[in-house]
């Protein structure tokens, strides 16, 4: 076991601040991106998903540079071991508390920005079933404005 030194432990710090600072900037998107599913602006939608998935490819590189970093002192990656190495320093602890924090929200977020994506989803495949439908089916009325099956009948233009 490698105990760290204090340029390992600023690093660490440095990393927690980094990752908490992309954290809240990844919430503000996804909270855009809900506010965007309900207007249904798909438009703004094809923009959010692309800085989105930037977003996200940075905190995945803070991670992993976290990830690596915590095991070089061989104490493992789960909180207790954030906790022991970040227990001399109490600024550290509270970014890492703010990251599981954040982390948990992002997490929460993007589940209820996934339920609104399928229910656009479910609506748009029912509205694409009933034009599908329609067009092998015409819905026609007669004089009085009652449906009658399409077929049959005059054609539009004989007399």
């Amino acid at each position: 076991m490698h105990t760290p030194n204090p340029q390992e432990l600023q690093r660490l710090l440095l990393l927690l601040e980094a990752e908490s600072s992309q954290l809240r900037k990844f919430l503000d998107l996804l909270e855009r991106e809900e506010a965007v599913l309900i207007s249904g602006d798909t438009d703004a939608l094809l923009s959010i998903t692309k800085e989105k998935n930037e977003r996200y490819r940075q905190l995945q590189h803070l991670h992993d540079d976290r990830s690596m970093l915590v095991a070089r002192f061989g104490q493992g990656k789960d909180d207790t071991a954030m906790r022991n190495l970040c227990g001399r320093m109490p600024k550290a602890l509270a970014r890492w508390d703010e990251v599981l924090a954040l982390a948990s929200r992002a997490k929460e977020r993007n589940h209820i920005n996934g339920q609104l994506i399928a229910r656009h989803m479910q609506h748009n495949q029912a509205a694409l079933s009933v034009l599908l439908a329609a067009t092998d089916h015409p819905q026609l009325y007669d004089a009085g404005g009652h449906s009658r099956p399409s077929g049959g009948g005059r054609m539009l233009g004989s007399a």
